[in-house]
């Protein structure tokens, strides 16, 4: 249960889903975690939890918009003011935009863009001088298996994705000789609200969840503590060779050649 203890996390779009996931996780193998939320109260009721659940008072919600360069900035100072420089930072914030492309509007491609791709960018340039400079750090960015499938009807989201693992692959490369890490999970169908909602929105809620049930290998869809579980691995000090790679963990759906 310590296998990230006197490490400083930061996740951002911590307050729910995956990210409350790995907050979660995080604080119970010992690291001090921050949750970086755009959505500051859902942030601190979770932060609350975690504290009550794991017993550790080194747990802080900080309001924070990923698209803002200074809003990441502004939350690694907080982390580093309350906790101590950040030893791990994963960037989990992340927004569906399914559009038609020749419908789609301009707005739609920049928010798209905006959360899930430059979101990223600027959280990783936030904590890269600090672990530059420290020679250590490792870095897990949240993909999909939109990073190397294509679902019809879910366009700009895979473009953007895909490049996210671009910029792991980039990154981890750039500073690999300076010890510092940058990987990425590509989670398929997990069970997170999201989810919930887009199976409720159908005509038949319970028809839609067994049709994306019948399409898994493992006739199941992940749960969010089998992503954080992942990112504690690649955040750990048991991983000091995984670099510029992305773990799937989508219960083999994307292996399958057709159904």
């Amino acid at each position: 249960m310590n296998r990230l203890a006197g490490k400083v996390a930061l996740i951002t779009g911590a307050g729910r889903g995956i990210g409350a996931a790995i907050a979660l996780a995080f604080a119970r193998e010992g690291a001090a975690v921050v949750l970086a939320e755009l959505d500051i109260e859902t942030a601190r009721g979770t932060a609350a939890r975690i504290a009550e659940q794991t017993g550790s008072p080194r747990v802080l919600a900080v309001h924070t918009d990923v698209t803002q360069r200074a809003s990441l900035q502004q939350a690694v100072s907080k982390a580093e003011e309350a906790f101590g420089p950040v030893d791990v930072l994963v960037n989990n914030a992340g927004i569906n935009v399914f559009r038609d492309p020749l419908t789609m509007t301009d707005d739609d491609w920049r928010r798209c863009f905006a959360v899930d791709l430059d979101g990223v960018w600027n959280g990783c340039r936030a904590v890269l001088p600090g672990m530059v400079e420290r020679g250590a750090g490792s870095i897990v960015n949240i993909a999909s298996t939109h990073s190397f499938k294509i679902i019809p009807g879910c366009f700009p989201y895979p473009v953007a994705k895909h490049g996210v693992i671009g910029l792991t692959r980039a990154l981890g490369i750039e500073y690999a000789a300076r010890n510092v890490r940058v990987n990425a999970i590509a989670p398929g169908y997990i069970e997170t609200q999201l989810t919930l909602d887009w199976w409720n929105e159908q005509a038949d809620p319970v028809a839609a969840k067994q049709a994306t049930l019948d399409l898994q290998p493992m006739k199941r869809i992940g749960k969010p503590e089998e992503v954080a579980m992942t990112a504690v691995f690649l955040a750990s000090d048991e991983a000091p060779f995984i670099n510029a790679s992305c773990i799937t963990v989508d219960g083999g759906r994307s292996a399958l050649y057709h159904d």
